[in-house]
């Protein structure tokens, strides 16, 4: 093949688009996210304090995110600047209240509602924030997923059944739906990327910076976990799958997904959570949850297809 004609070949050989390719980062981050619930939960009922797992967590992550830039040099590569530092503190506060709220959820309401509730108001915080920054309405890309969403949410909201009290179940509720809107607030915030600060130092020490925060309140609370080979494999399990893992697809894919794949690509977490609580932690998942589940699997298929519509429709 002659030099002239490679041009032409790279333009014929297909590609996915950078929103494409962003939006399948956060469906992965969605569903490595769902297999914390049931993990935290897991070590709850071993005797570990939400606190201490919000801590843990987020400090086995951080330490862990920190070590490999610090062995690799990416740390003395990073060019210290105002807005760098005010990002990472952000988001270590914004790391820190995320993690209490969605714990303490855990705490008070079963994982399969507590992912749900959390995650699943995500969508409508996000695509309100988009529309508030903008200036905009939302168009019906935007609007259609994320009703389809609500209306997923609302049938799913029947699963599984709380059995507790009615205190319980609002205070459950109401760290869920904080942990809802830190979460938000962190995915509109690193929309924008930061000179110099690449995802993977980006969720590293903000992580770290969030475990720093926690650890008074995970301290009072108690950081004991029992020296046994199953808590020791749940905690590393935690602090590096739906952690590191997860927000490194996260980060990595919010740079390039679009304002309707931000809202709702991570809905793969509360449908990941709710599948492992019925399969390992006995919770039972009723008709309308599953019709739920099948709707929020719609809502995650339309960005893709009205993309692949719309790119039909251009030529």
């Amino acid at each position: 093949m002659s030099s002239s004609s490679l041009p032409a070949a790279r333009a014929a050989a297909p590609s996915h688009p950078p929103s494409q390719r962003g939006f399948a980062l956060l469906l992965l981050a969605g569903v490595l996210w769902g297999t914390g619930g049931p993990a935290g939960h897991l070590l709850q009922a071993q005797g570990v304090a939400p606190m201490a797992v919000a801590t843990y967590r987020l400090l086995l992550a951080g330490l862990l995110i920190s070590a490999f830039l610090l062995v690799s040099g990416e740390l003395r590569r990073i060019p210290v600047s105002r807005p760098l530092v005010r990002r990472l503190a952000v988001n270590g506060v914004l790391h820190a209240v995320f993690q209490m709220l969605y714990f303490g959820s855990l705490a008070l309401i079963p994982v399969g509602l507590a992912t749900l509730v959390k995650i699943g108001s995500v969508p409508v915080f996000v695509a309100v924030g988009v529309c508030a920054l903008s200036r905009t309405r939302p168009g019906a890309r935007l609007a259609v997923p994320v009703l389809l969403a609500v209306a997923g949410l609302v049938l799913l909201a029947g699963f599984p059944g709380t059995g507790g009290s009615p205190a319980r179940l609002a205070g459950g509720l109401a760290c869920a739906l904080g942990a809802g809107l830190a979460f938000s607030a962190m995915t509109l915030l690193n929309r924008k990327p930061v000179e110099g600060l690449p995802p993977l130092v980006n969720t590293g020490l903000g992580m770290l910076a969030g475990a720093v925060l926690l650890l008074p309140a995970g301290a009072a609370a108690g950081l004991a976990v029992p020296v046994r080979a199953d808590s020791l494999a749940l905690l590393a399990f935690l602090g590096t799958v739906p952690t590191v893992l997860a927000y490194l697809a996260y980060f990595a894919g919010l740079r390039t997904a679009s304002d309707t794949g931000a809202a709702v690509g991570t809905l793969a977490e509360p449908l990941t959570a709710a599948l492992l609580s019925v399969a390992f932690l006995g919770e039972v998942m009723t008709p309308l949850g599953a019709a739920g589940a099948v709707l929020l699997l719609a809502s995650m298929g339309a960005e893709p297809l009205s993309r692949a519509i719309g790119g039909r429709l251009r030529r």
